[in-house]
């Protein structure tokens, strides 16, 4: 994924730990301090963290200059104020990003943490915020348990979480009268590739009650190699192998399994598999359905609608900037921080045009809805402390002729249709047959 047109080590280099977006001479209460987490380094860096901080320093950078995007966020920074970011590597595990959280609030006294790709860091990141009643915004992790299994007063995440990723999967095969008579799931073993294949296999149960569970396999994080468990899928026949893979793990799934023909025998879904396209290119097979975790990536592109302007402005921008098409992972940093200016700027609002303090911020966020560039985004869940949005699922096509791929087929779900509703847990919810369900 190039970066400023310069690659990952350039922008690495450049971003150091710390990335200053304000004006040196800003009085304090002149700018509003930004902790942002993202992975940029490690397997995850190239296909998701990198990418997710090239679209949220271009969309600061924007912000910032005032007038770069059409209302309501025509205007300067938060609330006139100029936004300052502090960057920080998810690298490292769950125990460092709480020492690292800890120094982000009391010693850079940030205004407010804005991050987390990996489900483990967003499951061990909470509790900490509370306890220090730090305003923090999970922008990308999946796993349906940060708040099914816990309240929090100071944390919000602004990304639908997995649940609706395979449920519009199973939506899609059962809209295109696609026969299933086996399935089986090649997940990551930790909280994101469990908590996915449970999804989906909920999902499957109500809507293909009759096929059969093949097999269940769980590679570590990061494994890179998938010999035997390739093997195991081939041997086993499923019609349908769903993944929930991500960064390398995914890449070196797709080429190691397209290699052996893995695609041609059985039907490849791909919960979350926009993000490597920019790498694969037409090593990317043909014919596999894939979702972006929203209506993100290429299926934001071809989707016209009342959003269509700040989609292109932000599309044509990335482009113009990073030489590359935007994935899911800059979608779910613009749709955090466009709601993060939202908050910010209905707190001020409601207390004389002051800068807001944490609680503030927290009452401002808890039910807020707003428009970002993958579509309305709405705190519907948790107490309003967990966002719902539409989704979309398309079939991929390498195009001879641009030399690019595309997705057809494309399908977009409103948020109500591939979302729990308000009090019911993802689980409960696929176990009852989508109860409240909103379909077209």
């Amino acid at each position: 994924m190039m970066t400023r047109k310069t690659g990952i080590a350039g922008a690495l280099s450049a971003l150091a730990l710390t990335a200053s977006l304000a004006t040196p001479a800003a009085a304090e209460d002149d700018t509003f301090k930004i902790g942002v987490i993202t992975f940029l380094s490690g397997q995850a860096a190239e296909s998701f963290g990198v990418p997710a901080w090239n679209g949220g320093k271009l969309l600061v950078d924007m912000l910032n200059e005032g007038g770069k995007l059409p209302a309501p966020y025509d205007t300067v920074g938060f609330g006139g104020m100029k936004i300052e970011v502090v960057v920080v590597d998810e690298a490292g595990g769950a125990t460092k990003q709480v020492q690292e959280f800890r120094n982000l609030v009391q010693r850079e006294e940030v205004d407010a943490v804005v991050g987390y790709v990996s489900s483990g860091d967003c499951l061990a990141i909470p509790p900490v915020a509370d306890e220090l009643k730090a305003f923090t915004i999970l922008y990308d992790c999946g796993t349906p348990r940060v708040f099914e299994d816990n309240s929090f007063e100071y944390v919000f995440r602004t990304a639908a979480h997995a649940t609706m990723d395979n449920v519009s999967l199973a939506r899609y095969l059962k809209s295109r009268d696609f026969d299933v008579p086996s399935f089986a799931g090649l997940n990551q073993d930790y909280a994101w590739g469990q908590d996915s294949w449970a999804d989906f296999k909920g999902a499957m149960s109500q809507l293909y009650p009759d096929a059969e569970e093949k097999t269940a396999l769980f590679p570590k994080f990061g494994a890179g190699q998938y010999g035997t468990e390739i093997s195991a899928l081939l041997r086993e026949k499923p019609a349908l192998v769903h993944s929930s893979n991500w960064g390398g793990d995914l890449q070196g799934f797709l080429i190691q399994a397209t290699a052996r023909g893995l695609h041609k025998r059985s039907q490849l879904v791909l919960a979350a598999g926009d993000h490597v396209i920019p790498q694969l290119q037409d090593k990317m097979p043909d014919g596999i359905f894939l979702g972006a975790r929203g209506v993100n990536g290429l299926a934001a592109n071809a989707r016209g609608g009342e959003l269509k302007e700040l989609t292109d402005t932000m599309w044509t921008a990335y482009e113009a900037e990073y030489d590359t098409f935007p994935v899911q992972a800059p979608f779910r940093m613009w749709q955090a921080i466009f709601g993060l200016k939202t908050a910010v700027e209905k707190a001020m609002a409601d207390n004389g045009g002051t800068k807001p303090t944490d609680e503030q911020l927290a009452a401002a966020m808890s039910g807020l809805a707003w428009d970002a560039p993958s579509g309305r985004i709405e705190m519907a869940l948790a107490g309003g402390h967990q966002a719902i949005q539409p989704n979309a699922i398309g079939t991929t096509k390498w195009n001879t002729e641009t030399g690019k791929m595309e997705l057809v087929d494309v399908e977009y779900y409103n948020a109500r249709c591939v979302n729990p509703p308000e009090g019911m847990k993802s689980a409960e919810w696929l176990a009852q047959g989508f109860p409240g369900a909103q379909c077209d």
